[in-house]
């Protein structure tokens, strides 16, 4: 299989997760609007989520697939999976220790951490210690589910992992629904989501169990030992461990500053959420595809396959990137208020959210490309060089974030992660040239400035469309909007492919043959 095609793979999956991710911020948005309820459940699932990635996606799987495919590779199966046995059974007693300690201390995590200036409206700050107790087990369940995808990664099988996620969007949307036809109150809402969450974690763990077992991988939990191979996927992970935790601390900390803005919490999710289907299905699917085929190339001594991944990286990133983040800037409005603007959701909300929206998206190519450049460090099992570039993008964002927040509101929070996310690609990306381990082909720089010129002439007519629609984009009947969106970004995305695969700035064969392989599906 072509590095497009598990790329295409991957991101097919994360595009359904994220789709029904829509449905299900468009379901909170009509339920509970921007309110005080939707607050405390975003602050409240943010928290697991930052141990989860902490953890898991970030330290643990940086350092665990590497040393996997070592020991696979040195080894073989047998070796392989004694390490992966001693692993699990020192990440399950540290996750249930940290989870035990987190739920005893909650109302102390929630007013110091979490959201602290929910204190003020003690019924907000009860229920954000509410649902945060009940979703904290949701650590356990997506930490060993991230151990499992590392596993399955590592034997080129990628797509059970990548659509597990789908899971919680199924139990939400379910959860919201029934709320919906009975009238529930908002927190009767929180609380069911909250358990749904916790729910999906099982489900996904369950999933993945499943898949591991039919590789004939076979996992067994015993007394947590460290053994020299677990000794030295700690000393691995702690630094990534730093970096990931510098990286949600960028997220805590804008959390903290707008916690005091009703709504605020909730309108950064929103705008989140749509950022996420390009960052998903792009950053995310090379992500996941790049660190385990980069970690064989470099234990095979491959040089010539390591630069032809990350050249075919970048083109790809790029390649559908830009033209998203230009398609974000330039009709966020019109795209918030069709996915959001119904029941609770009001039009001061959206202009809010698309103005954040337009602010995230300039930076959406950086935040991809630290995808893209990452994992070439991680490969090298070199953790201490991201760690220190994510301090520097940590001090840009919080520095940034006080001083635009002020002046700009929610929208200052946005500008400063944007820029901090381009600031911390330039460093990744500069070290990697300077150390002679990235070199951009002659062939993917031609390629990346004819997408640049693509995206501008594709951006240029979505500007005539969008003026030639005009306020009907926003004020017409919902069937009127849909027709008029499909119909702006189709003939942009008709433009826009024309255009890269007449000058031969995206490959035509491989991009025919994805397409060919998308409709036998």
């Amino acid at each position: 299989m072509s590095l497009l095609r598990k790329f295409a793979s991957v991101g097919s999956a994360t595009m359904a997760s994220r789709v029904l991710g829509f449905v299900r911020e468009a379901l909170i948005a009509y339920t509970l609007g921007a309110g005080p309820v939707s607050d405390a459940f975003y602050a409240a699932f943010r928290f697991p989520n930052l141990f989860r990635r902490l953890f898991a996606e970030g330290a643990f799987n940086s350092a665990f697939i590497p040393l996997f495919a070592k020991e696979l590779q040195g080894g073989g199966e047998a070796a392989a999976q004694i390490f992966a046995r001693q692993v699990l059974s020192v990440l399950l007693f540290a996750l249930i220790a940290l989870s035990a300690v987190a739920m005893i201390f909650m109302p102390f995590l929630v007013a110091t951490i979490i959201a602290p200036k929910f204190a003020a409206i003690p019924e907000k700050f009860d229920l954000t210690v509410l649902l945060t107790r009940i979703m904290f087990p949701y650590l356990i369940a997506m930490s060993l589910v991230a151990m499992l995808s590392g596993i399955l990664n590592s034997y080129r099988r990628y797509f059970l992992a990548a659509i597990s996620p789908v899971l919680l969007n199924v139990v939400l949307v379910c959860v919201l629904l029934v709320a919906m036809q009975n009238g529930k109150n908002p927190q009767f809402v929180g609380i069911a989501m909250a358990v749904g969450v916790t729910l999906s974690g099982a489900l996904q763990l369950g999933l993945l169990l499943h898949g591991v077992k039919r590789t004939g991988f076979h996992m067994r939990v015993g007394m947590p030992r460290l053994t020299a191979p677990v000794r030295r996927l700690l000393w691995l992970a702690l630094p990534a461990a730093i970096t990931g935790g510098i990286t949600q601390l960028n997220l805590l900390v804008g959390q903290i500053i707008i916690s005091g803005s009703n709504g605020a919490i909730a309108t950064v999710n929103f705008a989140d959420r749509i950022l996420q289907l390009p960052l998903g299905v792009i950053g995310i699917a090379i992500g996941v595809v790049l660190l385990p085929e980069l970690s064989r190339a470099l234990k095979e001594g491959d040089n010539q396959t390591v630069q032809t991944l990350q050249n075919h990286s970048l083109e790809f990133g790029i390649g559908l990137t830009v033209p998203a983040a230009m398609a974000f800037m330039i009709i966020p409005a019109p795209i918030v208020a069709l996915l959001f603007e119904r029941g609770e959701f009001t039009r001061e909300t959206t202009m809010v959210t698309a103005a954040v929206l337009a602010a995230f998206a300039a930076g959406l190519p950086a935040f991809v490309l630290n995808k893209i450049f990452t994992p070439s460090f991680y490969a090298r099992e070199d953790m201490r060089s991201p760690m220190w570039f994510a301090g520097v993008n940590a001090a840009i964002n919080v520095a940034g974030s006080l001083i635009l927040f002020p002046i700009l509101g929610v929208v200052g929070i946005a500008i400063a992660t944007s820029l901090a996310g381009w600031v911390n690609a330039i460093l990744l990306g500069g070290l990697l040239y300077r150390d002679g381990q990235f070199r951009p082909r002659s062939t993917t720089l031609k390629r990346i400035a004819l997408i640049l010129v693509g995206s501008a002439i594709m951006g240029a007519m979505l500007t005539y469309a969008s003026s030639l629609a005009g306020a009907m984009l926003l004020d017409g009947s919902l069937l009127l909007r849909i027709f008029l969106m499909l119909a702006m970004v189709g003939v942009s995305i008709v433009v826009y492919f024309t255009f890269v695969l007449l000058t031969g700035a995206m490959d035509r064969g491989q991009f025919l043959t994805l397409f060919r392989r998308k409709r036998k599906i």
